[in-house]
């Protein structure tokens, strides 16, 4: 997970459509190769004018902050895709490149916990106290051995496809009993992301647990916080948003890896929100370090907010 060298596979490209890219002058983040820009186009019908006999309509309260579909502009020194999925409507804007995959890491554990608490609910019993507290660990901490207990103990590969089967990924792969190394896309990640949201990933007695431990992430990208199975991720998407969206409450799961094999850090960056759920997937030289990644989500995250204030729509 953290310092420690895995292999993994090779990652194919594939471009998605249903998205409308438009070319975007915004602030670049990053050194060079990989700039992504991407919005879709909303139609909006106008009403005929009121009687001018009729009432005038009260005024709409003034709308909260949050997260839209709207052009992004980063540089990154490798591969780069990010997904946003509005709740209110299902549907997902994102970068060209948004079936394309990269290993999962760490930001799949939120669903291994939320598939062994719905699995055991559905079975008529209640998670032992050392279950839940590998649950909790392998959210807030990120613990790895936490996390392969509990895939282990949920059927290892069966896990995984059942997140497939469950949240209806397209672009999701398998890789047989290494639950990191999962193949997604930035597309399936908000579905996931969703999936653990609207309760069928975790159901309806564990799924305001999961969410609420996703909000107690903790730790830095710091060296000191950073060790060979567990590690500090309160980082990346959350730094790039306002404080009045945080305190909507913001579910995050983020996963990182420097992976020998490819020489790159895979970094990945989850959030859930109210009305949205974001993802940014990373593949870049391990000499950036892991700062460098937190550092494009928070970029992504702060290019999509919408301010509060404004009449809503």
């Amino acid at each position: 997970m953290r310092s420690r060298m895995v292999i993994v596979a090779a990652v194919v490209a594939i471009v998605a459509g249903g998205v409308i890219m438009v070319p975007s002058a915004m602030a670049k983040f990053g050194s060079k190769d990989q700039a992504d820009s991407a919005t879709w186009v909303s139609h909006h019908a106008t009403a005929a004018p009121l009687a001018s006999s009729a009432p005038s309509p009260s005024p709409r309260p003034p709308a909260p902050a949050t997260l839209k579909a709207r052009p992004v502009s980063v540089t990154v020194d490798g591969f780069f895709s990010w997904a946003l999925m509005d709740r209110t409507t299902g549907k997902i804007a994102g970068a060209r490149n948004i079936t394309s995959t990269n290993s999962t890491e760490s930001m799949i554990k939120p669903w291994i916990v939320a598939d062994y608490l719905r699995t055991t609910a559905a079975s008529g019993k209640t998670p032992s106290r050392t279950r839940l507290t590998q649950a909790s660990l392998a959210i807030r901490d990120s613990d790895d051995n936490a996390a392969e207990s509990l895939y282990r103990a949920g059927g290892g590969n069966a896990v995984i496809q059942r997140m497939i089967r469950i949240c209806r990924l397209t672009d999701t792969k398998v890789y047989p009993g290494w639950w990191s190394r999962t193949q997604i896309s930035a597309r399936d990640a908000v579905r996931m992301g969703n999936c653990i949201a609207d309760g069928r990933a975790a159901g309806p007695k564990w799924t305001a647990w999961v969410l609420t431990e996703m909000t107690k992430v903790r730790g830095t990208t710091a060296a000191k916080d950073q060790h060979a199975t567990t590690g500090g991720g309160r980082w990346g998407i959350i730094d790039g948003l306002p404080k009045e969206i945080i305190q909507q409450g913001v579910s995050i799961k983020n996963g990182w890896t420097a992976i020998g094999a490819d020489g790159n850090w895979h970094v990945n960056c989850l959030a859930i929100g109210h009305d949205w759920v974001l993802a940014v997937l990373m593949r870049y030289p391990i000499a950036k370090g892991l700062k460098y990644g937190a550092n494009v989500c928070a970029s992504v995250a702060r290019q999509l907010v919408v301010p509060g204030g404004t009449a809503s729509q």
